[in-house]
């Protein structure tokens, strides 16, 4: 008879397995060859983090006017207890933690309606090459409200809507919302009819057409939930929120404790599967032990320090 220990599959003895399957299957029908240096190899980075968790956790506006200014806005309505409403975007983003006369708050959005209201839509139409005039202005030198506005519309032109910033766009639209759109020169109209260029050379070509329309948006409106009212209430909440593995030296076996303190000093730990025991423990005890492609941004407190870590799982094959 044949034991459950003899048949109980490890993760890293089905990797073996589902290697050896693969293997049959393709025999004959590639040209790719498979063997123990094609193995998945499993890399764990761990980086310092210069703060602590509480100030970590904390969120501050960027220092720039496109999203910095309409995020302080919001947050001077909405502390300790206000709304803010915006038609069409979200000036803050959710579940934020932000601290205000010593008291901590999360930030969230709600949908409270939606309006028809005028907005500016900004389309490009691709120029040819030849057609590019000496007064073209490259988009690089516009200020940033402008530029990231038809940088957007490029990638969208250029891929076909294929685009991962596709989802910013209305159909083929830009819609100018922020006031730091509104008071750019695309905002003001400056550049209706402008030919602009991804290039020096003037390829990636473009005229600006810039329209007023009536549109509906959907109004969304920002409140700040308070969850402590104390530095050390505050701490909990973001070990009970952010912090994804909390360990400590003598929680861990002592070859555990030893890998992480030499993956931590040098930055980054690398195995082929099979792993071995005390990598995949270590793993485990990160909240990484069903991870197959990549997990990234994780928190880890140790040893009264704060990390950031992140697994890569890597395919290797042999081509011959």
């Amino acid at each position: 008879m044949v034991s459950d220990s003899s048949v109980a599959l490890t993760r890293r003895h089905a990797l073996q397995a589902v290697g050896a399957t693969t293997l049959a299957a393709l025999a004959g029908c590639s040209s790719t060859t498979f063997s123990d240096d094609a193995s998945p190899e499993y890399s764990l980075r761990i980086d310092s983090v210069d703060a602590s968790p509480v100030d970590h956790a904390l969120y501050e506006p960027d220092a720039d006017a496109l999203f910095g200014d309409s995020a302080r806005t919001a947050l001077d309505a909405i502390l300790p207890d206000g709304r803010h409403t915006t038609y069409g975007y979200e000036p803050l983003p959710d579940d934020a933690y932000v601290e205000h006369e010593g008291a901590y708050y999360r930030t969230a959005h709600v949908v409270t309606g939606r309006e028809t209201m005028d907005r500016t839509l900004v389309r490009v139409d691709p120029v040819p090459e030849a057609e590019v005039p000496e007064d073209a202005l490259l988009i690089d030198r516009l200020e940033r409200p402008s530029a990231r506005v038809l940088k957007i519309l490029h990638s969208y032109t250029h891929t076909d809507g294929g685009t991962s910033t596709a989802d910013l766009l209305r159909g083929d639209a830009y819609v100018l919302r922020r006031p730091a759109e509104l008071e750019s020169r695309l905002g003001t109209g400056e550049l209706d009819g402008r030919i602009v260029t991804m290039t020096e050379s003037g390829t990636w070509a473009y005229r600006v057409d810039i329209t007023q329309e009536r549109i509906v948006e959907t109004a969304r409106t920002a409140l700040a939930i308070d969850v402590a009212r104390s530095r050390e209430q505050f701490r909990e909440v973001v070990f009970g929120s952010r912090i994804d593995a909390d360990l400590a030296p003598d929680a861990l076996a002592r070859d555990v404790s030893d890998l992480l303190e030499r993956t931590v000093a040098r930055g980054t730990y690398s195995e082929p599967a099979p792993l071995s025991d005390t990598f995949e423990t270590l793993l485990d005890a990160l909240g990484l032990g069903a991870v197959d492609t990549m997990a990234n941004g994780r928190l880890l407190w140790y040893d009264g320090e704060l990390y950031r870590y992140a697994l890569a799982v890597s395919e290797r094959a042999t081509a011959r």
